[in-house]
C-alpha cells in the first residue's frame, strides 16, 4: 500500500533541547513514507513524542530540518493527532467532540453532521452520538478520539501510544479496528508505543529509536499479509517479535553508552 520511494515528510539532523536542559533528540533522521503505517518504537523517554509533536507542529525543532512533499509547513498540512489520553470535553456529547476540529475550521454543525455520522460509524459509534463521555468506557472514549481525528479526513494520522492505559483485550480489538480503518482509508498512521508486541502486529515498518537523547538505532519490516488472530499467535509473529526485542535492547544499550 506505501509508496517507498514518496516520503511525505522528512526530518533530517533534527534535534531538540528543552529549556530545562533535557536533549530530547540528537541527529534524527526519518522519513514517512505516504501511505505506510509506521510505528517508532522505544522506551519510554526517548524521544518517541517529542518527534510525533515536532511532525505535528505542535513543537520546533531545536536544530535540524522537517520537510513536507509539498515543501509547505506542518501548519498548512491535513493532520490528525491522537494523543495519550482521549482529552474529551466532559460536558459535550460524543457528536459534538468529533464535531470540534471541525467548528475550529468554520464549519456548520447541521452541515457536518453526516460526515460525524460517518466516522462514528467507521469507529463503532455511530449509536452513542448523544452519549457523554461519562457513560463510555475507556476503550470508547478512546475511539471517540480517533473519530475526532479521522473526521477532518486528514492525511497523515498521529497517534502517541493511544491503547497504553487500556486492558489487553480491549488493546488487540482496537488494533484490529485501527488496522481496518488504515486499509480503508489508505491514509499514513505513524504511531507511538514502547510494545514490541504491538509494534510488529500494527506495523510495516519499525524504526527502533535509542535511550534519550533519542535518534534511530535501526529499521525492521513487517512483511505480513494478515493481521489477525492467526497471525498474533503465528511463528512468523513470534519472530517478528524476537527480532524487534533484539533491536529494541541493542538500541537501548547504545543508548546507555552514548
Amino acid at each position: 500500500m506505501s509508496d517507498s520511494s514518496s516520503p511525505i515528510v522528512s526530518l533530517r539532523g533534527v534535534g531538540k533541547l528543552f529549556g530545562t536542559g533535557t536533549l530530547a533528540l540528537d541527529g534524527l533522521d526519518l522519513d514517512v513514507r505516504r501511505g505506510e503505517f509506521l510505528s517508532l518504537l522505544g522506551p519510554s523517554g526517548c524521544g518517541k513524542s517529542t518527534a510525533l509533536r515536532i511532525v505535528a507542529g505542535l513543537s520546533e525543532p531545536s536544530r535540524g530540518t522537517v520537510t513536507w512533499s509539498d515543501g509547505g509547513g506542518s501548519h498548512a498540512r491535513d493532520i490528525g493527532f491522537v494523543f495519550q489520553e482521549p482529552t474529551l470535553m466532559p460536558w459535550a456529547t460524543v457528536l459534538a467532540n468529533v464535531f470540534l476540529p471541525l467548528k475550529l475550521a468554520g464549519a456548520d454543525r447541521a452541515a457536518a453532521v453526516p460526515r460525524i455520522m460517518e466516522t462514528l460509524a467507521r469507529v463503532g459509534l455511530a449509536d452513542f452520538a448523544e452519549a457523554y463521555p461519562r457513560e463510555l468506557s475507556g476503550g470508547m472514549r478512546m475511539r471517540v478520539s480517533i473519530a475526532r481525528a479521522l473526521v477532518t479526513a486528514p492525511r497523515i494520522l498521529l497517534m502517541d501510544e493511544p491503547f497504553a492505559a487500556l486492558d489487553e483485550i480491549t488493546r488487540f480489538k482496537l488494533n484490529d479496528d485501527l488496522v481496518a480503518l488504515w486499509r480503508e482509508l489508505r491514509m499514513t498512521v505513524v504511531f507511538v508505543t514502547h510494545s514490541v508486541f504491538e509494534s510488529v502486529y500494527l506495523s510495516q515498518r519499525i524504526v527502533v529509536m535509542t535511550n534519550r537523547p533519542g535518534r534511530v538505532s535501526s529499521e525492521l519490516a513487517i512483511d505480513a499479509t494478515h493481521r489477525d488472530a492467526r497471525f498474533r499467535t503465528s511463528a512468523e509473529y513470534a519472530g517478528y517479535c524476537r527480532v524487534a526485542s533484539e533491536a529494541l535492547g541493542r538500541a537501548m544499550n547504545a543508548g546507555a553508552a552514548a
